[in-house]
């Protein structure tokens, strides 16, 4: 489901990368010249004056900056020949405190507008159309509402909804109580029933905060940025969100939302003029205004600064090893974009890879598990900051992490920094320009926003390579990088030296604040008070419930989805025995690799250590060689070497899978020899005996299992309560589920490893032969021969014994339910049922039930009525299982019990309408039918032996759906049918 928000932690902007084939280019520098009259600066258009227009070469494509006449909103629009094309429109929204207005106001606007006047018409339009992407995300000081779609109807549908729900939305005041906070009886029909807090945002919030890297992140902002928006939590505080009131939220709106406050982007191949002409009309009905004006230039620290905080036990790791540390400096306003660019790329010199000083001194070391959650270069705020940290460390260490810090910083200053290093960040730059992505205007528009948001021209922010030239003159200049460490680190006084240690009484502690604030807020309500807040609850059931008329929606229509799968040509062969499939297309330069190596017989225990093995393979380095060595020459000379567990269930039976390793890479042309030389030294020649190494790699990754399960407790739940019903299930569990996190903790706490190092020598002896090897490639035409005989040498290297197997006992389904107790405040659900494979013809049925009953009945009960911040069902296609699930949701055992009642309610229904039916195929195709990269395509006959036949089959069994077909599925596969459920969350849950 997509969330109806994200709370946004910024990052520093990678460019993104450009995904145009050769033939468009010229095209593309061709669009200002044959339109040159329309967008020479200075020039009218639609109410709108032209700011400059430019091309940026190294991601071919025109950028073209434009002011509203009347009301000054700005426009950013980037013309590029994609089919994916994307519109937002954004807001500076700084909040005043930390009762969480931002984003409250974000989740109210979608809740109904003056044209669109349903109860929730965002939700709705997501199965109305076939988006690639719907979301809206508050960030620290702005928010933005977004989507992308290659339909051009679809377009100027959404393109309708959002700017009407941004500038006229109902805003309601029972909306707010929904979406934001409310007293309300527990059970909203029992006058008896204990008056609590409910809220999505509210429940949301007191999830975020329990995720410990949020919480870390949120409060280093606070103390780093005193005195300034940044100190507020724009999200919001559960501790402040109860102090919000509705007229509060209005007054935000009106002098937020205006056009004069707001940035506008398009980004695609659609006309731009379209998309002005309708903006001006709905903009026309505003006068200009001067938007409120935030602090947000801290005023700089006179000396360093201390603070030392708690934070909640981690019941998974190791009791003595949960401290966390960073040290902060300020460094650069926003509009300092060279010193911005120059700071990011010494950020990831000093932490980023094996070879990185930090990395050594603080990690490998042993110091911590992993970084703190801050850690590197923060461009989300007006003055930036940069930071170096750990988290999963002994609080004994914390004056040692801090001394190494800083003792690394003035090493590097006195050293300089290895120029191959500097040559390989350039390069991972120069790859990325031509590495095709799907969501290229998508992830541009994000990385931009914080920037333009803080004064920044955007298109500046586009120019990469006037960025490196410059880089490369200063470094030949004189000690560019050494100045930099001076002048923004050892010279800073401002500079704060953060901690957080667990305390036993931190959960009980928030515990107690929330019942405070209740009985402050109870105690002094009279009858007429008690009397109304009973009403409320009633008004809002009765809201809820309601049967809505949605014909004022736009809706795309089932004759929209096309009836033929897009089809790729493939090519098959052999190198040296072992199957290869080749995608010949246009790939800008470069060369994909995809390999699946085949262990039929895992025992369970050793499939508990695969993860770790395949993790091996890029971290422990080899015999000959040192990982820190390795790491340099894959990032000079490749985009990355992945490797991880495969997995795969049988397109005809869910109780057959195909297990192993699965590992990839993708390189420009002229690296191919380097590429398949780096690969294959991996695979054959990885050290197991390097301990210390080893180590090092289990506490980071227990810690980042750890880390994962607060913001992802719904997948982990599902997969839990999935791992009892099929052998893929079981294998996803000891894979990438909480055994697989316990297990990993586990591990971290042993001294002696050896017994762990001959476990992945096992596998080793298993993995990656030639016998149980299939590749993959995807690129030009031309270079089809030369990496032919390339990966003809990488193959010939390989171990050509036979395909080994262990004794596996055969798998049968069992019926569990599992709790595992957090101290997260909030909680998440799932309940799983066996289904079919994947040509079945009951798989499509399965598909749209899911959506039905997500759509129509389950969102409106967790999410609207019981406050969960999301919910819903779906059917796995390839995995054959049905699953509900509930994120962040307060009342898991009601929320378990609707879950049967859904099926019931499927069951009882009379039927569903064509539109209802309609809108769930959408749903579906807008998921199957996004766009993909090309190193993607292909891939489904790769991994799943999902033929394109296949596929094309279940798109027609999809499009014939019927309503006697979902109801019959129901009672079939689910009315009365075993179950499997998981609850992860508070102990009183259980």
């Amino acid at each position: 489901m997509l969330a109806a928000a994200r709370i946004h932690v910024p990052r520093a902007f990678r460019p993104a990368t450009a995904n145009s084939p050769s033939a468009f280019r010229q095209s593309q520098r061709a669009f200002l010249a044959t339109q040159a009259d329309s967008w020479t600066p200075g020039k009218s258009v639609h109410g709108y004056t032209v700011l400059e227009s430019r091309h940026v070469k190294e991601l071919e494509l025109d950028a073209i900056r434009l002011k509203h006449d009347k009301t000054g909103a700005e426009h950013l629009h980037i013309a590029r020949d994609d089919s994916n094309n994307v519109f937002g429109v954004g807001f500076a929204t700084p909040p005043e405190n930390s009762a969480g207005v931002p984003h409250i106001l974000e989740h109210t606007t979608l809740c109904g507008s003056r044209s669109y006047p349903v109860r929730d018409p965002f939700f709705k339009m997501l199965n109305r159309s076939m988006a690639t992407f719907m979301n809206a995300y508050t960030a620290s000081d702005y928010t933005l509402y977004p989507f992308s779609t290659t339909n051009p109807v679809d377009y100027k549908n959404l393109r309708n909804v959002y700017m009407d729900a941004a500038f006229f939305p109902h805003l309601r005041e029972l909306d707010f109580k929904q979406e934001g906070w409310r007293l309300e009886h527990e059970n909203p029909n029992d006058k008896t029933s204990p008056i609590v807090f409910k809220g999505i945002v509210y429940n949301e919030m007191k999830g975020q905060m329990a995720d410990a890297g949020y919480l870390y992140w949120s409060k280093v902002q606070q103390y780093m940025f005193p005195g300034t928006t940044y100190a507020n939590n724009s999200g919001g505080d559960p501790a402040n969100i109860t102090d919000l009131t509705h007229e509060e939220l209005v007054h935000f709106h009106k002098t937020h939302y205006h056009p004069s406050n707001a940035k506008f982007y398009t980004y695609g191949n659609f006309p731009l003029e379209d998309s002005l002409a309708f903006i001006n009309t709905k903009l026309q009905e505003f006068s200009p205004i001067t938007p409120p004006v935030a602090e947000k230039v801290v005023k700089p620290f006179d000396s360093p600064r201390r603070v030392a905080l708690t934070c909640p036990v981690d019941p998974m790791a190791s009791p003595d090893k949960q401290a966390k540390m960073s040290v902060s400096f300020l460094t650069n306003k926003a509009t300092d974009t060279f010193d911005g660019f120059a700071l990011r790329i010494l950020s990831d010199l000093l932490t980023d890879g094996h070879a990185s000083p930090m990395y050594k001194a603080l990690i490998e070391s042993n110091l911590g598990s992993e970084y703190s959650a801050n850690t590197g270069y923060d461009s989300s705020t007006f003055v930036s900051s940069i930071s170096f940290g750990v988290q999963g460390m002994k609080q004994d260490n914390i004056t040692q992490v801090e001394e190494t810090i800083m003792k690394v910083l003035q090493q590097v200053k006195e050293e300089g920094v290895d120029p191959k290093r500097i040559e390989a960040i350039v390069h991972q730059m120069e790859l990325g320009q031509k590495h095709k992505t799907s969501f290229f205007g998508m992830s541009l528009m994000q990385g931009l926003s914080s920037g333009w948001f803080n004064g920044c021209n955007p298109v500046d922010l586009l120019e990469l390579n006037k960025n490196i030239e410059r880089l490369k003159s200063e470094i030949a200049a004189g000690p560019f990088f050494q100045n930099l460490i001076s002048k923004y680190l050892l010279s800073n006084h401002h500079k704060l030296v953060f901690t957080m240690t667990p305390s036993p009484d931190y959960g009980a502690e928030v515990a107690a604040n929330e019942t405070t604030r209740l009985m402050g807020k109870t105690s002094v309500l009279t009858n007429a008070d008690k009397e109304t807040i009973y009403e409320q609850g009633q008004a809002l059931l009765k809201n809820q419930e309601q049967v809505e008329d949605v014909s004022c929606l736009p809706t795309l229509k089932v004759e929209d989805i096309a009836k033929k799968t897009k089809t790729y040509a493939l090519e098959h062969s052999a190198v040296n025995s072992v199957p290869v499939q080749w995608r010949p297309t246009s790939t800008n330069g470069i060369t994909y690799f995809r390999g699946v190596s085949v262990i039929p017989g895992l025992t369970p225990e050793l499939k508990q250590y695969l993860p770790l093995f395949t993790d091996s393979l890029t971290s422990l380095g080899t015999h000959k060689r040192a990982m820190s060595e390795i790491d340099d020459d894959i990032r000079l000379y490749t985009g990355g070497i992945r490797v991880a567990p495969f997995l795969s269930t049988n397109h005809s039976s869910i109780d057959s899978t195909e297990e192993g390793v699965s590992f990839s890479s993708y390189c420009l042309d002229r690296n191919q020899e380097h590429m398949y030389d780096l690969l294959g030294s991996l695979v054959r020649e990885t050290n197991f005996d390097n301990v210390d190494k080893l180590r090092t790699l289990i506490q980071g990754n227990a810690s980042s299992l750890s880390n994962s399960v607060a913001d992802s407790g719904h997948a982990f739940a599902r997969t839990n309560a999935g791992s009892h019903l099929t052998p893929a299930g079981n294998a996803s569990e000891l894979y990438g589920g909480m055994t697989q996190v316990q297990f990993m903790n586990a591990l971290s706490q042993r001294e002696d490893l050896s017994e762990v190092s001959q476990r992945l020598k096992e596998i080793a002896a298993l993995a990656i032969k030639r016998s149980s090897l299939r590749l993959a490639l995807t690129c030009g035409e031309d270079q089809i021969p030369r990496n032919h005989d390339i990966a003809s040498q990488f193959v010939s290297r390989l171990d050509a014994s036979p395909m080994g197997s262990l004794p596996q006992p055969e798998f049968v389904p069992s019926f569990k339910n599992s709790f595992f107790p957090l101290p997260y405040g909030i909680n998440f659900t799932s309940m799983c049922l066996r289904g079919v494979p994947y040509t079945h013809e009951d798989g499509a049925k399965l598909q749209i039930l899911g959506s039905l009953m997500s759509n129509l009945y389950l969102h409106r009960e967790i999410r609207e009525k019981n406050g969960a911040y999301g919910g819903g069902a779906g059917y796995s296609p390839t995995g054959g299982l049905f699953s509900f699930y509930s994120y962040r949701d307060p009342s898991p055992q009601k929320t378990l019990a609707t879950y049967e009642e859904s099926v019931r309610w499927v069951v009882d229904r009379a039927s569903f309408s064509d539109q209802e039916l309609a809108e769930a195929k959408l749903s579906i195709f807008q998921r199957m039918d996004a766009p993909i990269s090309a190193a993607e395509e292909g891939m489904v006959v790769f991994t799943e032996g999902i033929t394109d036949e296949m596929r094309q089959t279940r798109r027609e069994q999809l499009l014939k759906v019927t309503s006697e077909d979902v109801k019959d599925v129901a009672s079939r596969y689910l009315l009365g049918q075993p179950s499997s459920h998981c609850i992860l969350g508070e102990k009183d849950q259980k």
